[in-house]
């Protein structure tokens, strides 16, 4: 009788035990199938790559002069002497070909200063026309070298260049680990790589740039390119607006205008079908001063709770990952009607970290998506449904957080395989010691 009483009280207090494991946390969700459009997101695998030409500009056929382009000219008598050849300069660039004449750079408003005459405007002619201006100068305007003696040669010795400063994030900066209790996590080491690149004319613009440093961005990098113009609006009145505008205060008290954000213009490299880019060649050329900003993709990643162990998974860049396979990427296993459990997915209560529980698996997972505003909307997903029905499977968006949730049912047929698995070693308790 003893033994029975006994039993009896110890076989209560784990009931009590794992009744308490029902008191979870319970969310108010919709369901899947009843949640707007609006808020699913548009699936990335309707995403298409932008033609590579649009990030290049078109060179005019010939090349025209310009401020920074340093000149070979030769004038006879004026600019070098009758019965010496004109020296020729061999550039260090070797793709670069050689040229004559002395050197001569175009100022920064677009004239050459010469000899015996007045500046000469050269920005926007070629060379063949720059040579015919000089020469309009020495034998018409001013009659210096008279008929047959108005040798001029006039050359390319220098391209002008343009120095932008190419700041990338994407360059393997995030990875994937796991602890040391086996969870997993998203590390955010920000290994930036910086560069100044020198970009001769008409080979300034955004293609080039990249390619210079490494190349169009990879698959941990934003799917846009941000340039920060080097003329525009004071940067550290835009960062003061930011500040005021994050803070929730009204800017219009110390500003009389909003400034318009010119300085930034962004550049997609992937696109939906419906959203056609909106950038003009103009947007891709880059002057000396601007800033070729690349944007690693630290921040589309969605977190995993619940019965699920917790932890931070990156989200993949050219195709879809809905809830079942968000849950299989997080080393849930999926099958058996739902979620069968690993170390950490255990009966009552969901969350252990021991070794697997024989139970029921949980079948139900709740989505908490942010939406703008600060809000949030929680989407609740019948795991046994998803498996056969693909209107079920929501795709997982970035900074989602899906926790995974056993049902009333499941809790309590879990309690049972524990109350039947306890007396069970009970039983074997209590024969080895009361034989």
């Amino acid at each position: 009788m003893q033994l029975s009483w006994t039993r009896a009280r110890t076989l209560r207090c784990a009931l009590g035990a794992c009744l308490l494991g029902l008191t979870g946390c319970q969310v108010p969700a919709i369901e899947a199938s009843r949640v707007p459009r609006e808020f699913l997101g548009i699936p990335r695998s309707e995403m298409q790559e932008i033609t590579m030409t649009r990030l290049r500009q078109n060179p005019p056929p010939v090349y025209q002069l310009g401020p920074g382009d340093t000149l070979g000219i030769y004038i006879e008598t004026v600019v070098g002497k009758s019965d010496e050849p004109p020296p020729v300069h061999y550039p260090e660039d070797k793709s670069a070909e050689p040229s004559l004449g002395f050197p001569v750079p175009i100022r920064e408003d677009g004239t050459v200063a010469l000899p015996l005459v007045d500046p000469i405007k050269l920005t926007g002619l070629t060379l063949t026309q720059a040579t015919a201006a000089i020469r309009r100068a020495y034998t018409v305007e001013r009659k210096i070298l008279p008929a047959g003696k108005d040798r001029i040669l006039v050359t390319l010795q220098r391209k002008r260049k343009h120095k932008i400063l190419v700041v990338r994030e994407e360059a393997g900066n995030t990875s994937t680990t796991i602890s040391s209790s086996g969870g997993l996590g998203v590390g955010q080491t920000k290994r930036g790589t910086g560069a100044v690149v020198a970009l001769d004319a008409y080979e300034n613009d955004l293609l080039h740039a990249l390619n210079a440093t490494g190349g169009l961005p990879g698959l941990d990098a934003e799917n846009e390119v941000l340039i920060y113009r080097g003329s525009g609006m004071d940067a550290a009145a835009r960062d003061r607006l930011l500040a005021e505008l994050n803070m929730g205060r009204d800017p219009c008290r110390d500003i009389q205008q909003l400034p318009d954000d010119q300085t930034i213009v962004r550049i997609p490299l992937r696109f939906f079908p419906d959203e056609l880019p909106d950038f003009t060649e103009d947007d891709i050329i880059l002057q000396t001063g601007d800033i070729v900003f690349v944007q690693s993709r630290d921040r589309e990643v969605y977190y995993t709770a619940g019965a699920l162990r917790g932890g931070a998974q990156q989200l993949p860049r050219d195709y879809d990952l809905d809830v079942l396979g968000a849950i299989a990427l997080a080393q849930g296993n999926i099958g058996y009607g739902g979620v069968a459990s690993q170390s950490g997915i255990g009966g009552a209560g969901g969350g252990g970290g021991g070794s697997q529980n024989i139970g029921l698996p949980p079948t139900r997972a709740i989505i908490l998506r942010k939406l703008p505003g600060r809000r949030q909307i929680s989407i609740k997903v019948d795991l046994c449904r998803a498996l056969s029905n693909p209107a079920e499977r929501i795709l997982i968006q970035p900074e989602d957080v899906i926790v995974v949730q056993y049902t009333l049912l499941e809790e309590v047929g879990n309690i049972a395989l524990r109350l039947v698995q306890f007396n069970f070693l009970f039983n074997g308790f209590s024969g080895n010691n009361f034989q």
